[in-house]
């Protein structure tokens, strides 16, 4: 498989040293110093894309690539706000796309069990829900895109929360976020239930970037054939 990689920097070189190793072949490296070579001929030569960048810079990435007729993996987070253009934009060109705001495979697992875990607990109000998440300082947006897809998932299993809050509240329809920024944590995601008597927490930490890498390429694969609109919840079959 020929892969094109937009956005070079450290999750770029991961997912290069992965896509290597697993016998395919990058045609095409994108970084801030050979935008020029962003076109859509350079595009073509790839069966697909995987974009990692910037939240400023993700949506006009992901509609040149799309555009070009290359299926496309983003894992690029903070720009949810264009996703649905991104969708159509997708189905247009007849293309196919598949965001995730973490292509780790225990993360997707994670978001699973953390669904079901809230859908038990939202029937004992005797505890209190929370989310804490800690990465390295480099990291652009808080709280991080995986806090967000978790946090939405206990909203959607968790009557009495209504909307998420990136700060303590004591709002009881808040569901609490709290980011620390951390080196050199890679990621650490923890949801709490608490009550007065005792606590029960879900936790995933990362500790390297291979492993959004690896799912990445994962994701990649699965796409590279495919037209439509797809999530890590298919290419896992969860």
């Amino acid at each position: 498989m020929k892969i094109a990689i937009i956005g070079y920097g450290k999750m770029g070189k991961a997912i290069e040293e992965v896509a290597i190793n697993k016998g395919h072949e990058i045609v095409l490296k994108i970084n801030s110093q050979n935008l020029a070579d962003f076109t859509k001929e350079n595009l073509q030569k790839a069966d697909v894309c995987i974009e990692f960048t910037t939240p400023h810079t993700a949506f006009e990435n992901v509609q040149k690539c799309l555009e070009a007729g290359v299926p496309t993996v983003c894992g690029s987070t903070a720009w949810l706000e264009k996703l649905e253009d991104a969708k159509q934009i997708a189905i247009d060109n007849h293309a196919a796309f598949l965001y995730a705001s973490n292509f780790s495979i225990g993360v997707n697992l994670f978001f699973k069990i953390n669904k079901m875990v809230a859908a038990i607990m939202e029937k004992h109000p005797e505890y209190q829900v929370s989310m804490e998440e800690i990465h390295h300082t480099h990291k652009k947006d808080a709280p991080s895109g995986t806090a967000v897809t978790l946090a939405e998932g206990i909203l959607e299993n968790y009557a009495a929360k209504n909307k998420w809050v990136n700060e303590a509240t004591t709002q009881e329809n808040e569901l609490s976020i709290i980011s620390k920024r951390i080196d050199p944590a890679p990621g650490t995601h923890t949801v709490f239930y608490q009550s007065e008597i005792d606590e029960i927490s879900i936790n995933h930490t990362a500790h390297s970037r291979i492993g959004f890498a690896s799912g990445s390429v994962l994701a990649a694969e699965f796409l590279h054939t495919k037209k439509g609109i797809f999530t890590m919840n298919d290419v896992l079959n969860l």
